[in-house]
């Protein structure tokens, strides 16, 4: 399968400008999946900003949005 990264460029809500993983979907998916984190694009974009990716703060941030 070819990755389609500017593409996903254009979708992706992470914020963090130093991330090596942006528009690489299956990249970032295992990289969080493996630290027990949910990658940016589960968050809303107040929780995003604060880089935390956990699943604790994601649910949180469900609560949140109601």
């Amino acid at each position: 399968m070819e990755c389609k990264r500017e593409e996903n460029i254009e979708k992706c809500n992470c914020t963090y400008s130093g991330c090596p993983r942006k528009g690489i979907c299956c990249k970032c998916l295992e990289y969080h999946k493996g630290r027990g984190e949910l990658p940016a694009c589960y968050f809303s974009p107040q929780a995003e900003a604060t880089y935390e990716r956990s699943i604790e703060k994601f649910n949180q941030d469900r609560r949140a949005c109601g």
